[in-house]
């Protein structure tokens, strides 16, 4: 039997996306600009959350927005609305952006006069998880229909993330959903994840979550590191 070559594509591909992320984070902090990576599954309120989030801090931090999606502008044109920086970038079909694809998006916002930009990738659980985009932090959202096991079924998603926020928390009382118990499943991923409660609809929580995201924001622009 003749030898075949075997090409190992999916190990070549994640260590060059990493080489890259890495540039663009090395990028990002001479230019002192904050990128956060937001992710969930579709219809979690990552539109809603921010909307709201961009309402708190667009006073206190210039904010640029890019909008993933597969395709369709919807959710930019909603942030666009709100008078912040705002770009829509499709993928082409991909479930995922990667670091060159953020790039590329970096280019097209135009990161001068930012301290934060937010990239709201493509809605789902699994592939979004895979490749690094270069952000500073990653953020996701868990909504309570969902239920408090999600960092059981997605535990790369929930390793990566530096805060969960937990949305929807007006309906709790309709759901079997133990806050607890999603904490303690959290943590098991990653002990470090700060997990917030929030309902971005009526605005419960959002400043503690807003909080963190400005800290994060100044320490990163002040660590001369």
């Amino acid at each position: 039997m003749e030898n075949v070559r075997v090409l190992e594509i999916k190990q070549s591909i994640f260590a060059d996306n990493d080489r890259e992320a890495d540039k663009v984070r090395s990028e990002l902090k001479e230019k002192k600009v904050f990128l956060l990576n937001l992710m969930s599954s579709p219809g979690s309120g990552k539109t809603t959350t921010l909307t709201r989030t961009i309402e708190q801090l667009k006073d206190r931090l210039r904010i640029g927005i890019m909008e993933a999606d597969i395709d369709s502008d919807v959710d930019a044109r909603t942030i666009a609305k709100l008078g912040v920086r705002t770009i829509q970038l499709h993928t082409g079909g991909m479930c995922h952006l990667d670091a060159d694809m953020t790039r590329q998006g970096l280019q097209g916002i135009g990161t001068d006069e930012l301290d934060l930009v937010v990239l709201e990738n493509v809605g789902n659980l699994v592939c979004p998880a895979e490749f690094d985009t270069g952000a500073v932090k990653n953020a996701m959202i868990l909504s309570v229909p969902e239920g408090h096991d999600k960092p059981l079924k997605y535990p790369l998603m929930f390793s990566i993330c530096d805060v969960v926020l937990i949305n929807k928390v007006d309906v709790l009382p309709y759901f079997d959903f133990d806050m607890d118990k999603c904490r303690e499943y959290v943590h098991m991923r990653n002990p470090n994840a700060q997990v917030i409660p929030i309902c971005a609809r009526t605005g419960e929580g959002m400043e503690a979550w807003t909080a963190w995201l400005e800290q994060q924001v100044r320490a990163w622009q002040n660590d001369d590191k």
